[in-house]
């Protein structure tokens, strides 16, 4: 089982989310009711939907951690599972993220996830994908 498997299943469990198919095509997504919170792309990328507003807010710390990609104007980080710490910080960043969602989005809003946007290179000593 992939790091993002480990990840998808233990959200799953969440009472506030529940799985399907990612918006963008590519993958399972976690939907709360305010939409999609996560999409689980490969065995090691999810992107995750924390609002423009929360990026720029946390913006320092997102951007030292080599596990987390920003892509400019974009309202999601894409979150490179490496090891269990980086399924943890995924897991602290959803539920940051269940709180930026209280409301259902509006409607005929795209996905716009980062797939096909960012090129998650592996960390020293990390097996590539």
């Amino acid at each position: 089982m992939t790091l993002a498997q480990r990840a998808l299943q233990r959200l799953a469990a969440w009472p506030d989310l529940s799985t399907g198919p990612a918006g963008c095509g590519t993958g399972q997504a976690l939907r709360s009711a305010g939409g999609e919170i996560a999409h689980f792309h490969t065995g090691r990328d999810v992107d995750l939907h924390l609002t423009r507003r929360l990026i720029q807010r946390y913006h320092y710390d997102l951007g030292g951690s080599s596990a987390i990609h920003l892509v400019p104007g974009s309202r999601w980080v894409t979150v490179h599972l490496d090891c269990e710490a980086d399924v943890d910080l995924l897991l602290s960043l959803v539920s940051i993220a269940l709180k930026a969602h209280p409301a259902p989005p509006a409607p005929d809003t795209p996905s716009g996830c980062n797939f096909h946007r960012v090129t998650v290179l592996p960390r020293d000593g990390a097996p590539a994908d």
